[in-house]
């Protein structure tokens, strides 16, 4: 068996040579001067070896200590030679699957299904955020990694934004986890760690008296015909402001009375008919007469290849004294779902399906997207007719739009 000193005393020669310890170990001597260990073994009747690194570095007490565990695995029937490759291959897989890799095939995954542009594009700004973490391998990341990458969005006031990250990345983690990359989800275990902020509901004007007024201000609107529209026509159908701004004319029948808002419109990405009272369809007409040639009923000002800013409809309320504390362009659907409810005309989930909220039960949901259709026909034109009657007394929309020269 070999000693300290006689290791120290080993001299390099022309060609490589060995000196053996015990038990297949044994020292490869290089020309270069270079003290190797090797570990001599032989498995399915075929002799092999095994690196276990150099001296100094590894000690001859620390190299029997590895031989002796080689051996082990030798009798075990593993080759220890192999599985010494398998781990270096998994350690430089695991180092090359990063957090912001993962992510960016999750997020390819979610184009490729369809998912909104606007959705990809929050969901690479989650990522921009998440980059503390980005370039970690996605099996190492701790839980007190992620903690601390959402503290730092949290300790700026963003509460939502940090609530949503971690969502975001318990997303990623969970595809990680499907495709075989890693064995957690670190955003699971911190389900209660953010600060969750007080729910600030859209600011909407529900008593009847104040909806008139409301109405009878947006009758006085002096901007441009494209908003006047967008204004008067929000309050009949109950559309999100996005889904409103963003209409195109190729989803108006005017045939069957009907809207058909396309699935990648609505937030829940389900497609929606709205029903079109008598007022709605005047108002749509009226605004056909004067629109500019393009796809958009609400085009922007200069240009109709796009729709209305999502801030147009707001800024035109401020332009009439309400402000954002008072209503918002999101408020009308509030006041619909407020003052339909509470006229106790019409069944919840016709109303609940006017305003296009999900139904978390699948089956019912398949059943109430046709079960409340000739309700939700009737409560749109009763809707209509008593928003005239809160405006002007029951009289029907009257004035055409004329552009400004």
């Amino acid at each position: 068996m070999l000693t300290v000193v006689e290791i120290r005393t080993l001299k390099p020669a022309k060609r490589p040579y060995k000196v053996a310890d015990s038990d297949g170990l044994f020292l490869l001597v290089q020309p270069s001067g270079s003290l190797l260990w090797r570990f001599r073994y032989r498995i399915a009747g075929i002799d092999r070896k095994l690196s276990l690194g150099s001296f100094p570095e590894v000690s001859l007490q620390q190299a029997r200590k590895l031989r002796d565990l080689a051996r082990s695995e030798v009798v075990d029937g593993i080759d220890p030679a192999e599985e010494k490759r398998q781990r270096r291959l998994k350690a430089e897989l695991a180092a090359q699957t990063t957090f912001k890799l993962v992510a960016d095939e999750f997020i390819q995954k979610m184009e490729r299904e369809g998912k909104s542009p606007a959705t990809i594009k929050k969901a690479r700004w989650f990522l921009e955020l998440l980059k503390g973490i980005a370039d970690r391998p996605i099996a190492s990341i701790t839980p007190h990694e992620l903690l601390a990458a959402l503290k730092r969005i949290e300790r700026r006031g963003h509460f939502e934004t940090a609530l949503r990250l971690r969502s975001f990345a318990g997303r990623v983690f969970r595809y990680a986890f499907a495709t075989l990359r890693t064995q957690q989800n670190p955003a699971d275990i911190l389900r209660g760690a953010l600060i969750v902020p007080k729910t600030k509901h859209h600011a909407a004007i529900v008593e009847p008296a104040k909806v008139g007024l409301l109405l009878r201000a947006i009758d006085e609107y002096e901007g441009r015909p494209e908003t006047l529209c967008a204004l008067k026509l929000a309050p009949h159908v109950f559309l999100r402001p996005g889904e409103l701004r963003q209409a195109k004319w190729s989803e108006i029948d005017f045939a069957d009375n009907v809207w058909r808002v396309p699935a990648e419109r609505m937030k829940m990405k389900q497609p929606h008919a709205v029903p079109l009272s008598r007022q709605s369809l005047y108002l749509l007409r009226e605004l056909r007469a004067v629109a500019r040639p393009g796809e958009f009923l609400f085009p922007a000002l200069h240009t109709t290849k796009r729709p209305i800013c999502e801030n147009t409809l707001n800024v035109a309320l401020r332009r009439l004294g309400y402000g954002s504390d008072e209503m918002t362009s999101h408020g009308f659907r509030a006041m619909a779902s407020t003052l339909l409810n509470e006229s106790g005309l019409w069944h919840p989930d016709a109303i609940e399906r006017a305003l296009a909220h999900a139904e978390r039960d699948r089956v019912r949901a398949a059943y109430h997207r046709g079960a409340h259709w000739a309700e939700r026909v009737r409560m749109a034109q009763w809707w209509s007719d008593y928003l005239d009657e809160l405006r002007s007394g029951g009289k029907v929309i009257k004035g055409k739009f004329r552009r400004k020269a």
